[in-house]
């Protein structure tokens, strides 16, 4: 794990300034990177499950879903014995009858459907973002203990904003596992410095 410290910018051109402050300080151009980070809320892979990332397993069926699912299947059948019945009182070739079937099918599993959800308490889920990162182009410095520091008070000088610390994997110059979902650490020292 490598020690990583970085601020938040508002424009790239700031952060592109910084980074410059970085590099005439000694600092490597392949220990900073700087790259976009999205508002609160784009970060999802999913519009509904943000930890779409980890592999899900699907729930044991309950009994409100086996009475879905049998609602529904119900419903299926029974439309589709209504549309062959329909169909073959007016005595109507095959395909009519097969078309039929398939028609009375999808509408019966619609009313199945219907008929099970209206019978239900209706769930209402919100999709809550907890994300406290803000958005902006992020500067990103690979530090050792004793620059850290430094780094953080030339990102600061520079318009710097939220200057935190964090440890992940820094491979060919970039922060490889930034995930913009957790919450950044502030770099308390520099805090404490500038009180």
């Amino acid at each position: 794990m490598s020690l990583i410290v970085a601020g938040r910018f508002t424009t790239f051109p700031a952060a592109e300034d910084a980074a410059q402050t970085l590099f005439d300080h000694g600092f490597l151009g392949e220990d900073v990177t700087l790259f976009f980070v999205n508002p609160r809320g784009q970060h999802a892979r999913h519009p509904l499950d943000e930890h779409a990332a980890t592999p899900t397993i699907s729930p044991a069926p309950t009994p409100a879903m086996r009475r879905h699912h049998h609602a529904v299947t119900i419903g299926a059948v029974a439309g589709a014995v209504i549309g062959v019945a329909v169909f073959a009182a007016f005595a109507a070739s095959v395909p009519a009858v097969v078309i039929a079937a398939g028609v009375g099918a999808y509408l019966g599993l619609l009313v199945g459907k219907m008929t099970h959800t209206r019978n239900q308490p209706h769930e209402h889920h919100d999709v809550v973002h907890r994300e406290m990162r803000n958005s902006g182009v992020l500067v990103a410095v690979h530090v050792s203990p004793e620059n850290q520091i430094e780094a953080a008070r030339l990102l600061r000088e520079a318009g710097g904003a939220d200057i935190e610390r964090a440890t992940g994997h820094w491979q060919r110059g970039k922060w490889a596992d930034f995930d913009p979902r957790q919450t950044p650490v502030p770099l308390g020292e520099l805090n404490q410095q500038q009180a």
